[in-house]
C-alpha cells in the first residue's frame, strides 16, 4: 500500500510540474522605459483619456524591479542591457551577446528554439539593434551590423520584424551581400504587413516599407500612413507562430521608440510610445485569458532613459499632463518640419514659426507661454534664420538650440523634469503574470529574469 501511494504522489507531482510549464511565454520589453514613463503614461491614461483601469501592465498581479547596471558601468547602454535580459550574463556596455573576454552566449530564446518552441522577435527599431540582437547575436560591438545581420539570418527563428536592416550597405554606402545570406537561410524578406499574404515560409523577416528612415519604423504620434506599427507586427507575429509552431513558441516584443522619444526629452511621444506598448501587451493579454494555464508574461525593460520626472521646479506641487494632448508632432519630425520651412521659404517670419508651434504643439493656444518665454523663443529662432545660407554649421547649431528650448518649455509647463539626454542607472519595473509568474515577485537583478524564465520552462541558461 505504502509502495502505491509513493508512486501516485511521484506521478501527481510529475502531473503538477507538467503542468506548471508554459506553451506560450511572452517576454514584453520597453526600451528605455523607466518607472517615470510608466507612471507618466499612467497619469496620463487617467487623467486625460479618462480611463477608469490603470494599463494593462499594472493590471499584472506581479509587479516589482530590476537593477540594471553592466559589467563596465552603473549606468548600462541597451547592448549589455539586452544581453542581460536576453543571456543572463552580465557584459560590458557596447557588446552584444559575449561576456566581457567576448566568449559568445546562448539566449533564452536559442535555448527554447532548440527544445521545439517557436522564436519571434519584434521590435519599433531595427531588427539587428542592441535588443533584439542580443537574442541571437554574438559580437563585441553593437555596431557591426552587417556581422549581426548574418547571426538573424543563421538564427533559424521563425519570425523576426522591425524598420530595416543597417547591414545592407557597407561604411562606403556600397550594397552587401545581406540580402543574399538571408535567401541561403530560407528566410523571407517581407516589406510591409501586407505582403505576409502572400508568404508561406516558416522564417519570417519582416522591415518597413520605409527603406530611407532604418533606426525606427516611426513614432506613434506622427501617424505615418503605410509604415509597420507594434501592434500590428505583434499581431502578424502570434499569428505566424500559431500557424507554424502551434504547440509552444517565445515571443519577445520591444518598444524601442520609447528610448529613442526619451533620449531627445520628447515628453508627449515618450507618452504615446508607451501607450502604444501598454496597447500591444494587450494583445498578449488577451491571448493570456484564452491560454491561462499555458501561458507567461513578463514586462521590463531594459534601461531607464532620460530621468523623466513627474515634478519640476516650475510647478512645484503639480503636474499638467493635460497640455501633452496638444502636440501633435514628435520632436524628430517637428525638426525635419522646421528645416523644410527654412529650405521652402525665404521670408519665413517669427509669426510664421508661431503659427506652426501653435498648429503641432498647442504652444500659444493651448499651453500657455509667458511674455519672457516668448521673448527667449522669438531670439532663438532669429538667430538660427540670420544664419540661412551663410554658416550651415551654425544654422544647424542654433536650430538645435531653438527646437530644445521649444520642447523643455512644454516639459516645464507640463509639469516634468528631465535629468539627462542619456541613460539613468535607475531600477526599472518588471510585472508578470501566468504560469510562474510568482517567481518575479523578489526585487532582482536583469540576469535573473531570463534565468527565471528557463526555469519556469524547465530549462537552464548555459
Amino acid at each position: 500500500m505504502k509502495l502505491r501511494i509513493g508512486l501516485l504522489t511521484l506521478l501527481l507531482s510529475a502531473m503538477g510540474c507538467f503542468a506548471s510549464t508554459p506553451r506560450y511565454i511572452f517576454y514584453f520589453i520597453g526600451d528605455g522605459m523607466g518607472m517615470g514613463a510608466v507612471s507618466l503614461a499612467q497619469v496620463y491614461n487617467r487623467t486625460v483619456l479618462g480611463n477608469d483601469k490603470p494599463l494593462t501592465m499594472m493590471q499584472m498581479p506581479v509587479a516589482s524591479a530590476a537593477f540594471t547596471h553592466s559589467a563596465s558601468s552603473p549606468v548600462t547602454d541597451s547592448a549589455a542591457a539586452g544581453t542581460a535580459l536576453a543571456t543572463g550574463h552580465k557584459t560590458n556596455n557596447r557588446m552584444l551577446g559575449v561576456t566581457p573576454d567576448t566568449t559568445e552566449v546562448v539566449s533564452i530564446a536559442g535555448i527554447l528554439h532548440d527544445n521545439g518552441y517557436g522564436i519571434g522577435l519584434v521590435t519599433t527599431v531595427a531588427p539587428d539593434d542592441a535588443t533584439p540582437g542580443a537574442f541571437y547575436a554574438h559580437q563585441p560591438d553593437r555596431a557591426m551590423f552587417y556581422e549581426i545581420g548574418r547571426d538573424a539570418a543563421a538564427s533559424g527563428y521563425e519570425f523576426i520584424a522591425g524598420a530595416n536592416l543597417r547591414g545592407l550597405k557597407d561604411d562606403k554606402g556600397n550594397a552587401t551581400d545581406l540580402m543574399n545570406v538571408f535567401e541561403e537561410n530560407d528566410v523571407s524578406v517581407v516589406r510591409g504587413i501586407d505582403g505576409l499574404d502572400d508568404v508561406k515560409s516558416r522564417k519570417i523577416l519582416l522591415l518597413n516599407t520605409d527603406t530611407v528612415h532604418s533606426n525606427d519604423v516611426g513614432y506613434a504620434i506622427d501617424s505615418i500612413p503605410g509604415v509597420l506599427t507594434l501592434p500590428h507586427m505583434t499581431q502578424a507575429c502570434l499569428n505566424h507562430l500559431m500557424e507554424n509552431t502551434p504547440d509552444r513558441f517565445f515571443m519577445m516584443v520591444e518598444g524601442g521608440s520609447i528610448d529613442h522619444a526619451a533620449h531627445p526629452n520628447d515628453a508627449a511621444t515618450v507618452v504615446m510610445e508607451t501607450i502604444n506598448f501598454d496597447r500591444t501587451l494587450k494583445i498578449a493579454y488577451d491571448f493570456y485569458l484564452s491560454h491561462p494555464d499555458e501561458t507567461l508574461i513578463v514586462v521590463t525593460a531594459d534601461h531607464e532613459t532620460g530621468g523623466l520626472a513627474l515634478a519640476n521646479r516650475y510647478l512645484h506641487y503639480n503636474i499638467e499632463p493635460r497640455y501633452l494632448q496638444y502636440q501633435k508632432m514628435s520632436k524628430e519630425r517637428f525638426i525635419e518640419y522646421g528645416n523644410s520651412l527654412l529650405a521652402s521659404r525665404i521670408d519665413l517670419s517669427w509669426d510664421d514659426m508661431k503659427r506652426a508651434m501653435t498648429e503641432y504643439l498647442g504652444l500659444y493656444s493651448q499651453i500657455p507661454v509667458e511674455e519672457k518665454y516668448d521673448a527667449d523663443l522669438r531670439g532663438l529662432f532669429e538667430e538660427t534664420v540670420k544664419w540661412r545660407g551663410v554658416d550651415n554649421k551654425k544654422l544647424e547649431d542654433a536650430g538645435k538650440k531653438f527646437v530644445g528650448s521649444v520642447f523643455d518649455h512644454i516639459s516645464m509647463m507640463s509639469g516634468i523634469g528631465w535629468t539627462t539626454g542619456d541613460h539613468s542607472g535607475a531600477v526599472v519595473p518588471v510585472y508578470a503574470i501566468g504560469v510562474g509568474a510568482d517567481k518575479f515577485i523578489p526585487l532582482q537583478d536583469n540576469t535573473e529574469i531570463p534565468e527565471k524564465i528557463l526555469e519556469i520552462a524547465g530549462y537552464r541558461l548555459k
